[in-house]
């Protein structure tokens, strides 16, 4: 594994491109931090996030996940890049040559697609830790640790959304094809859902697109904001019901893991049937 992992990032040292986006995407990622001096007027009231206590654990390892998740095609261009560079480059074909075989092949990309995806969790539970014991009212050990599942459903909703996108590679050759074709799909999912509803119910559309690839990464981390102070007040005063079930379910974690391996076995089951 080392060995196929030296090879792919030795690979992407020597790529500009790469480098720029990985960089730019964690250091984006860093900018998390830079919520907390936001703020803005609703009315006669003055509202500044940090005070709503999104930095509070455990809140803010469901809302630092969710944020660095919408930033995830900043490496979503790397794997998709890297897949096509080895056809235009005719690396893929000097890499057999050179003994490599094409299981070793798609195992490296997919080792990359990992080590990515562990160092982005790695970066967001160190910056959490550091953001919550800075901010958080509450830094008892017991409440620390509670709902750090959100960074396992933040790991494999990466692992999925890159295993994705490296199939995408695989199959259309080209950078540009591959994310329209990712564009296309995530709009054939939300029309699918739309059709779904409207002929039947919301409950009836839920149940059949949670197994949707791009549907299940994002059930993965349900959109936290409802849970933000100022929205759970005003809800309280409205006696409003935005009960949302925000925690990660075992199931959800399975549906991701099936297309982990559904995409990775069948970029190379392309990849063995073609004839490089």
């Amino acid at each position: 594994m080392l060995r196929l992992l030296t090879i792919e990032f030795y690979k992407l040292k020597h790529s500009r491109s790469s480098k720029v986006l990985s960089i730019a995407y964690f250091v984006i990622l860093s900018f998390i931090a830079l919520i907390a001096s936001i703020e803005f007027n609703l009315g006669d009231f003055q509202i500044r996030i940090a005070d709503q206590g999104i930095f509070n654990f455990p809140f803010i390892w469901h809302f630092n996940t969710w944020v660095a998740a919408t930033l995830k095609f900043f490496l979503a261009i790397v794997i998709v890049s890297m897949i096509s560079n080895e056809y235009s480059n005719r690396t893929l074909k000097q890499n057999l040559i050179d003994g490599l075989s094409k299981k070793e092949f798609m195992l490296s990309k997919f080792y990359t697609v990992v080590a990515f995806a562990l160092l982005s969790t790695l970066f967001i539970f160190i910056m959490s830790l550091i953001l919550g014991y800075s901010f958080s009212d509450y830094t008892e050990f017991s409440i620390v640790t509670r709902e750090m599942e959100f960074l396992l459903a933040y790991f494999f909703k990466l692992v999925g959304f890159f295993s994705f996108c490296l199939f995408l590679g695989v199959l259309v050759k080209r950078s540009a094809f591959a994310l329209g074709f990712l564009f296309v799909w995530w709009i054939f999912e939300n029309i699918t859902y739309g059709i779904l509803r409207w002929k039947g119910s919301a409950e009836t559309a839920d149940a059949i697109v949670q197994f949707f690839p791009l549907e299940a990464m994002k059930n993965l981390i349900n959109l936290p904001f409802q849970r933000l102070n100022f929205i759970e007040t005003a809800a309280n005063q409205l006696q409003a019901d935005i009960a949302i079930d925000y925690a990660v379910h075992w199931y959800e974690v399975a549906i991701v893991s099936v297309w982990i391996f559904l995409f990775i076995y069948g970029a190379y089951a392309l990849l063995k049937k073609r004839d490089l």
